[in-house]
């Protein structure tokens, strides 16, 4: 559960980019603002008072000559470009969790150097001769004793990260909420264990496992690894490969698909052969376009297994195929209606094609068992074929989207197709069924009966307000049989477009039966059985 894990930290990083992107004087206390508050502060401003997340006014307050300069993340992500790249040449392979944090496994670059010491002061070292940054580095086991000892410059020997992380705060764990938006997630969540009176790492480590899970979540779980010295994944390396892409221009245009899949099977070519020249695969392929409109169209795919020759030329080609037919022949494209050249179909002026996750052949990860068998690589070749015959939405893959019931959460897309769902996951989506999903989802619900103890109807009224506690369960998928409920949750009200004519107004409840299966209901004008879990 934990990975010997090696961080670098620039320490101040946003106030370093903006100081040095905006050219301001270097002995000037300075600070970064988001328009509401501070994000980060110098050490000279930090001396006179100012602290993070003071607003604009007070900080003036505290140091008059304070420069205020305003939040880039894409100033400050391009800024520490030359700093990954420098401790890319002591060790092949990093992790930039976000701009001013780097992560690498420690295991093979220690052996390499000689020692953990000797590691971080070659990277120290790097860093400072190539950008002439200083750079704080710490070793330990886990991310979160990781980043701490980067702060101090140290090194936690192997099994004391737990020892190490236990008389801290229980606000260390905001440094390593890394991904975006989880550090008010984290901050929400330390104030409501210092209420509880869980005020350091070792009382939140110490607690059962199922107890934090069913408490505080799967955010809660997280906290509870991080804070045992564990990790929820190991550091992922990025590769210093680059992508390869080939593109031609489309002279004349192209309105027909048979002309721009002509022009698409001399890229095919001409990529395989840089695939092959450099001894490479590649883990997905990237096909764009532009119209005459100067409108960009993007799709990426995911290619399968089997060294270099799991992407032929010919593969490669059907792929354009599919793609240039929905782009052109689906109707995809289209000119605005007052367009006075309206008569006129949208046409494509140029064409590339880029692989991307390049890595060398024969390196792919192969399975806990082993490799990938015969029976499925010829199975990515049956379905190829098959879409190769009826186009790429003849066969399709479920993927998970944003959305409220289980099956809003559902997204079908051609198999291989690697581009976003229509409705990001990642959003907050009120009145959104609580986790676990069912394992079984119905194809079509099924009418149940829910009944009281005393025989009578479970209804909900208008405020969504049940009448009487499930007692009983009666539905077809046990050939009539009526169970008995012994424990259920809910309801959790659903109201979809509440302003307009035909809103959505329905209830999720779930019940466990005696018989040890669990359901998912659903209110609507009746009962409904929507799926059922393991």
């Amino acid at each position: 559960m934990s990975t010997r894990t090696t961080v670098v930290w620039v320490p101040d990083w946003p106030v370093v980019a903006a100081v040095r992107g905006d050219q301001v004087e270097p002995h000037l206390p300075a600070a970064v603002h988001d328009g509401r508050r501070l994000v980060a502060v110098s050490a000279l401003a930090r001396a006179q008072g100012v602290r993070r997340g003071m607003r604009r006014r007070q900080a003036q307050g505290c140091c008059p000559e304070l420069v205020l300069l305003a939040a880039d993340e894409g100033r400050d992500v391009r800024l520490f470009e030359p700093v990954a790249a420098a401790v890319e040449t002591v060790v092949a392979g990093i992790e930039v969790a976000r701009a001013g944090l780097l992560l690498l496994p420690a295991g093979g670059a220690s052996r390499y150097h000689g020692s953990e010491e000797a590691l971080a002061e070659r990277i120290v070292t790097a860093v400072a001769q190539r950008t002439g940054h200083e750079a704080h580095v710490g070793t330990a086991d886990g991310l979160l004793a990781a980043i701490l000892a980067a702060r101090e410059d140290a090194t936690v020997p192997p099994g004391g990260s737990r020892a190490y992380l236990a008389p801290r705060g229980m606000s260390e764990l905001a440094h390593a909420a890394v991904q975006d938006g989880l550090d008010r997630q984290v901050g929400a969540l330390v104030d409501l264990l210092g209420r509880l009176g869980l005020r350091v790492l070792g009382d939140l480590a110490r607690l059962p496992d199922g107890d934090v899970q069913a408490r505080f979540g799967a955010l809660g779980a997280w906290a509870q690894l991080l804070a045992r010295g564990h990790d929820a994944r190991p550091p992922a390396r990025r590769r210093p490969e680059t992508d390869l892409e080939v593109a031609c221009e489309l002279d004349p245009p192209a309105h027909r698909v048979d002309t721009a899949t002509f022009m698409g099977r001399r890229l095919a070519e001409e990529l395989h052969a840089l695939l092959m020249e450099h001894s490479v695969t590649c883990g997905r392929l990237q096909v764009a376009a532009r119209t005459d409109e100067g409108e960009d169209l993007v799709r990426v795919w995911r290619t399968d297994t089997g060294g270099l020759g799991g992407l032929t030329a010919a593969r490669i080609t059907d792929r354009i195929r599919w793609q240039l037919e929905g782009w052109l022949t689906a109707g995809a494209l289209t000119r605005a209606p007052d367009d006075p050249e309206d008569s006129h179909p949208v046409a494509l002026v140029r064409l590339a094609l880029t692989a991307q996750d390049v890595a060398p052949a024969g390196a792919e990860q192969g399975r806990l068992w082993g490799g990938a068998s015969g029976g499925d690589l010829r199975a990515h070749r049956a379905l190829e074929r098959v879409q190769g015959l009826i186009g790429g939405d003849g066969v399709l893959t479920v993927a998970l989207q944003g959305g409220r019931d289980v099956r809003d959460q559902v997204a079908l897309r051609p198999w291989g197709d690697q581009t976003a769902a229509p409705r990001p996951a990642d959003r907050p989506w009120p009145g959104r069924l609580p986790e676990p999903a069912p394992a079984t989802v119905l194809v079509e619900p099924e009418p149940v009966e829910v009944r009281t103890s005393a025989g009578a109807p479970v209804r909900l009224d208008e405020r969504f307000a049940m009448s009487g506690a499930p007692a009983t369960v009666r539905g077809s998928w046990a050939g009539a049989a009526e169970r008995s409920v012994v424990g259920w949750a809910g309801p959790w009200p659903l109201v979809e477009r509440w302003w307009a004519p035909g809103a959505r107004r329905r209830a999720h409840l779930q019940v466990s039966l005696d018989d040890g299966s669990a359901l998912l209901l659903s209110w609507q004008e009746g009962w409904m059985c929507e799926g059922a879990y393991d």
